[in-house]
């Protein structure tokens, strides 16, 4: 039987086969094969790359109705970057709450859906714990289970946020559109969304409203086959849904409150509309009276003439 080899004899040879020009075996751990080339490009790009680590809450007042409640678990469904949390009573004090359950949370923004009276929806946009935040009204809501439109995209990809060329004429238009990216944009190599866009989020301004569609990119190709770039021209776009209208009506410096930095002078408040249309009925009904009584001034100042033969049958 042949000796063994002492421990220093057999580590001289494994120094003296390094040499000979094969490569290193990288070493192995729990979590896999290490590479020390890796690491190094990691630790000389980590000083330059930026990570978005944006996060949204998203949660409601009390009291909410149930399709406000579709539309806020409709916009949850569609943004894989935000968490959801209890309703919370819509008080004076809901900044501070709000403000408190975002750092809990550890989020960068909140969206906010306050009902009241059961009928007005508003929503708020803040950036926490900072600012700014702004008030929305919002109009014209149809949820997904509403609308059973044919567009349908993956749950978790990222979005393509596109705006109308009228988020740039003025100023309050282009810090609304900032906070919209900040908040409706996906960042990437989040952990809950997918490495691709399949659908756009439009934001289009029109009648100093915000108005919000939710499309999906539909591309003409079979199974696993490629698209050419002479191809990108016959994608579609098929509506997917929610729809809604957002009308602003106050940006703040701080969070859910502090000075106002904008104000809308066009912004009339549900209360006053229905408010008028009450008055308008009961104008109506005002007019109504107002022509009986005339009816009755009128046949008092024209009294008809005494007949000669109404009481001949009398007798």
């Amino acid at each position: 039987m042949g000796k063994k080899r002492k421990h220093s004899e057999t580590a001289t040879v494994a120094n003296g086969n390094k040499h000979e020009g094969a490569p290193e075996r990288p070493k192995r751990t729990l979590l896999g094969w290490k590479d020390d080339s890796i690491d190094e490009n990691k630790e000389t790009n980590s000083g330059v790359s930026f990570r978005n680590k944006e996060k949204v809450l998203v949660t409601c007042s009390r009291r909410i109705s149930f399709r406000y409640r579709h539309l806020m678990l409709n916009l949850v469904s569609l943004l894989p970057h935000c968490k959801k949390d209890n309703k919370v009573e819509s008080k004076d004090s809901k900044g501070a709450t709000l403000n408190e359950l975002v750092e809990l949370k550890s989020c960068s923004s909140c969206l906010f859906f306050e009902c009241r009276k059961g009928k007005d929806l508003y929503l708020w946009m803040a950036k926490c714990p900072n600012g700014p935040s702004v008030k929305f009204l919002v109009n014209a809501v149809h949820t997904m289970e509403e609308l059973k439109l044919t567009g349908n995209h993956l749950k978790g990809s990222r979005p393509i946020l596109t705006f109308s060329s009228n988020f740039d004429k003025d100023p309050h238009w282009k810090l609304l559109k900032e906070m919209v990216i900040q908040i409706f944009g996906t960042p990437k190599d989040h952990r809950k969304s997918k490495p691709f866009h399949d659908h756009v989020f439009v934001f289009s301004i029109l009648d100093d409203h915000i108005w919000f569609r939710n499309y999906q990119i539909s591309c003409p190709h079979t199974g696993t086959q490629k698209i050419d770039r002479g191809d990108l021209e016959k994608m579609t776009l098929v509506e997917v849904g929610p729809r809604f209208c957002l009308n602003p009506i106050k940006i703040f410096g701080g969070s859910f409150g502090g000075p106002t930095l904008y104000e809308n002078p066009f912004y009339v408040s549900p209360n006053q509309i229905r408010s008028l249309e009450k008055k308008q009925k009961a104008g109506k009904y005002a007019k109504k009276v107002k022509a009986k009584t005339r009816r009755k001034m009128h046949q008092l100042s024209n009294p008809l003439e005494v007949d000669e033969f109404a009481d001949m049958w009398k007798e």
